[in-house]
């Protein structure tokens, strides 16, 4: 910061004006390029759709092309521009911007604007990502289903016009922070990937030496709880009930108290650390139960009730994770108790089981951790880098 503040301080010691966008540049709609008119080689070209999927703040290549001849039609970016997404299913997309680098003009389609501008390009493309940016396009946001914004919404919206010099150090830091970012996204794909290949050297045959095949059915009863009916659910309530959808997160349903301890007294209930599993939907879905208070829906949620002399339930859980599992039904397909009971698992001696759980839970740790291991710091580094570009970009105005 302190370079940013010697730059305002010799070049603008008054402050920082701000001025609507449509003082600094026009809104040019994009035409009528398809998806269908993409094509491999040829004048680069930008869907809207892309701008949402693809593109980051800024780039200097397309995804796609059109062809030469088509491209005479259309409007085009030139180096420089902004590209704005102008429609979204969600407010927080509308709007989404990439700089166009390249070293030519590229087509825009529809629901696209090009903002040919006097900024730094990066500088504007970062603006159009912070709070203040978003909290002024909220006013103009439009539409039921399909959300979005007008050119002539945009052209008023407030932007700080810090001198060339600043915009150009801002872009500097919060291209670190971003090139530091993609350092850490890409050590986080390797570290899967390692993930992967080791819990596949653990689990199959391959690896285990002395290990012997082993049906699931022969390690215990396939359980499940006891059905409830719809009507005994509400939105509200003392005791969560899980579903296909919802076990591992956040439920939707409750029961009573009274018939969870009914239920529970009397029928099938897992254990803390049993592994539940997904019978339908996200067929083979795998959570360990944390012994909290909670209902599960019966046959779509079933465990193994085995015994942990045999098998622990921590090595039980990864061997889920790599199991080819056998369903049947129709348009809606199922693991089905048979199928269940006849898959097959490598079984170790326990202290084997251990030493293979203590390596994939020390990768598990570290590449899928919400609190520990490569997400977390993402998670803290992308803060970090939120924090500081809006900070950056919020300056004194010029008093008036």
């Amino acid at each position: 910061m302190s370079r940013i503040d010697d730059l305002i301080a010799r070049h603008a010691t008054a402050g920082v004006p701000s001025r609507p966008l449509g003082e600094l540049g026009q809104f040019i709609r994009g035409s009528g390029l398809q998806k269908a008119d993409l094509t491999d080689a040829g004048t680069p070209a930008i869907h809207y759709g892309q701008i949402h999927t693809h593109y980051g703040t800024w780039t200097t290549g397309t995804k796609s092309f059109v062809s030469t001849e088509f491209a005479t039609r259309l409007r085009k970016a030139t180096p420089g521009d902004l590209v704005i997404a102008t429609t979204s299913e969600d407010d927080a997309a509308v709007a989404k911007a990439t700089a166009w680098l390249g070293s030519g003009d590229a087509a825009v389609s529809g629901d696209a604007f090009i903002f040919r501008h006097v900024l730094d390009p990066k500088y504007v493309a970062y603006f159009f990502q912070t709070e203040q940016f978003h909290r002024q396009k909220q006013r103009f946001v439009s539409g039921t289903k399909v959300r979005r914004v007008s050119g002539e919404a945009l052209a008023k919206i407030r932007i700080p016009v810090p001198p060339l010099e600043v915009q150009r150090e801002i872009v500097r830091i919060l291209d670190t922070f971003t090139e530091l970012e993609a350092e850490l996204e890409a050590e986080l794909e390797a570290r899967r990937h390692q993930y992967e290949h080791y819990r596949q050297t653990l689990l199959r045959p391959s690896a285990q030496g002395g290990s012997r095949w082993i049906e699931l059915g022969s390690l215990g009863r396939v359980s499940m709880c006891k059905r409830v009916f719809k009507d005994q659910t509400t939105t509200r309530g003392d005791i969560p009930f899980f579903k296909i959808g919802t076990f591992g997160g956040k439920p939707d349903a409750y029961i009573s108290e009274a018939l969870f301890l009914d239920y529970r007294n009397r029928y099938p209930f897992p254990k803390k650390g049993d592994v539940l599993l997904s019978a339908a939907g996200t067929i083979g879905r795998a959570v360990e139960y944390d012994g909290e208070r909670a209902y599960f829906q019966d046959s779509n949620i079933v465990w193994l009730d085995n015994d942990e002399s045999i098998v622990l339930n921590r090595y039980l859980y990864h061997q889920y994770q790599v199991m080819d599992w056998a369903t049947d039904g129709g348009t809606i397909r199922r693991l089905y108790n048979d199928n269940l009971k006849r898959a097959q698992i490598p079984v170790l001696d326990l202290d084997e089981q251990e030493r293979v759980v203590s390596v994939l839970d020390a990768f598990d740790a570290l590449v899928n951790g919400l609190s520990v291991g490569l997400p977390a710091e993402l998670t803290a580094r992308r803060q970090q880098y939120e924090f500081y570009r809006d900070r950056l970009l919020t300056f004194d105005e010029v008093a008036s």
